[in-house]
């Protein structure tokens, strides 16, 4: 395969495990210099072993401006340039409406929204013109999920993020566009199922509903997200690609 991200640098989010580690790997075998994060040293280090070649992992809580900052720090030390964005960190909880507490919407929304808003707005300044933004939506953007509800409301902000910010950034010719996963198996999702026997019959259920007959695999996101945001996908802006084997397409 064609190193189309060689002499390139990619800032990955949320990259210490499932879709955010399988695509940090992904850019890295094609040649990119990678930039990961996680709050975890441990993890972190972890990761940066598994993906190797030229990848920096820098701690930080990406629902914490500072910590953003300390990210772009590193990167202007090193590189003094961006020419991707993978905004990936974020996640959820399940909390039914009537039991949604205030730290529960609070932590949801500085996670996926505030740290994908200024993770892409502190990015900017080093953001070579016509680089390339990919944000992490997820199906549950247009499609309703029982006591899900905070999640899948930050997942559509995303979506409303990549609509309107290929207006402000039209001039410079950064595309952002949007991939929206469906159930995918990673460790995240085991233990937001319960983990164990519980976790996988749950996936066996929602398999059941999926066309494709399966669930999802993080390298199967990662070759959509290095598809958005390589040339290949140069007259492609401000989509939704959901990848999730047909689910929300029924």
């Amino acid at each position: 395969m064609a190193a189309r991200f060689e002499n390139k640098v990619v800032i990955v989010t949320g990259g210490t495990s499932g879709i955010g580690l399988a695509t940090a790997k992904a850019f890295a075998g094609e040649g990119a210099s990678v930039f990961i994060t996680g709050r975890r040293q441990e993890a972190l280090d972890a990761a940066v072993k598994a993906i190797g070649g030229r990848v920096t992992g820098v701690r930080g809580d990406m629902g914490k401006l500072e910590d953003i900052d300390r990210l772009y720090d590193a990167v202007q030390q090193k590189h003094g340039h961006i020419d991707v964005v993978f905004a990936n960190a974020g996640g959820g909880e399940f909390a039914a409406l009537g039991s949604i507490t205030e730290e529960h919407y609070q932590s949801t929304f500085d996670s996926n929204v505030k740290g994908v808003l200024f993770t892409v707005q502190k990015a900017l300044p080093l953001m070579r013109d016509g680089g390339s933004i990919v944000l992490t939506s997820s199906t549950t953007s247009i499609s309703g999920t029982p006591a899900f509800s905070v999640y899948s409301a930050t997942k559509a902000a995303i979506r409303s993020f990549a609509r309107n910010w290929i207006l402000d950034l039209k001039d410079r010719h950064i595309r952002v566009n949007a991939v929206s996963p469906g159930v995918t198996d990673t460790a995240g999702l085991n233990e937001l199922f319960g983990g164990g026997a519980q976790a996988e019959g749950t996936k066996d259920y929602l398999a059941g509903l999926i066309p494709a007959g399966r669930v999802g695999q993080p390298e199967e996101i990662a070759k959509a997200v290095l598809f958005l945001a390589s040339d290949d996908a140069s007259f492609v802006n401000g989509v939704e690609l959901f990848v999730d084997g047909g689910q929300v397409q029924i």
